[in-house]
């Protein structure tokens, strides 16, 4: 497939070009900062861009197969980054006909798990209370998702991890997994490749989790 990853310089981003280079995917990675890319290959495109300008990134999704995005809030100052740039991103999309688009959320967005005692329910209200600018940021990306013409899924992780790759976890559309506090960023990635084709995700929120 022909790839284009936003937010490719990040911890998930990058194991989202990684690993699509790794099972034979062609992938344009944007980026502002080129020298903060640390993956290359035969079949890695660097698409250099700010991201304020539809018109100016049509190239870089035009005639893909689907678009992965790890844009995000990097922390509580960066609220308000994900719907904005996800609206440039969505808005070149369309423009080029281009469909497929998968992004990363946060599974306090979405659905409290069924089943999760009070400790688990506790913990996540005091985290979503801590971050509740990033969250309503995501969750208004989510809504411009929603908005659009496009076959989305948005990929809901819990606290993110730099672990290894393991291949190993659960997803539940539409919710998230029972007890699921923790996930390696290669395994958010590695979910977000597989569900490219999976039309069981499509234009869903999916939780993820060990």
């Amino acid at each position: 497939m022909n790839l284009t990853v936003f937010g490719a310089t990040g911890g998930i981003g990058q194991e989202v070009v990684r690993q699509a280079l790794t099972a034979g995917h062609r992938v344009t990675a944007v980026v502002r900062d080129p020298a903060r890319l640390d993956v290359t290959g035969a079949a890695l495109e660097v698409f250099r861009a700010d991201l304020c300008d539809p018109e100016a990134i049509r190239p870089a999704v035009a005639d893909r197969d689907a678009v992965l995005s790890g844009l995000g809030p990097r922390s509580r100052g960066d609220a308000g980054v994900a719907a904005r740039l996800t609206r440039t991103v969505l808005r070149a999309m369309e423009a080029e006909g281009v469909r497929r688009v998968l992004v990363v959320s946060a599974g306090p967005v979405g659905p409290e798990p069924e089943g999760d005692g009070l400790l688990d329910r506790g913990a996540r209200r005091i985290v979503s209370a801590l971050l509740k600018d990033v969250y309503a940021d995501l969750r208004e990306m989510e809504d411009e998702l929603a908005r659009s013409g496009t076959d989305w899924t948005s990929v809901r992780p819990p606290r993110l991890q730099d672990k290894p790759l393991t291949g190993s976890y659960r997803t539940v559309v539409g919710g998230f997994p029972s007890g699921g506090r923790f996930i390696a960023r290669a395994d958010v990635a590695h979910a977000m490749l597989r569900m490219i084709e999976d039309p069981g995700t499509v234009k869903q929120g999916v939780g993820v989790a060990y």
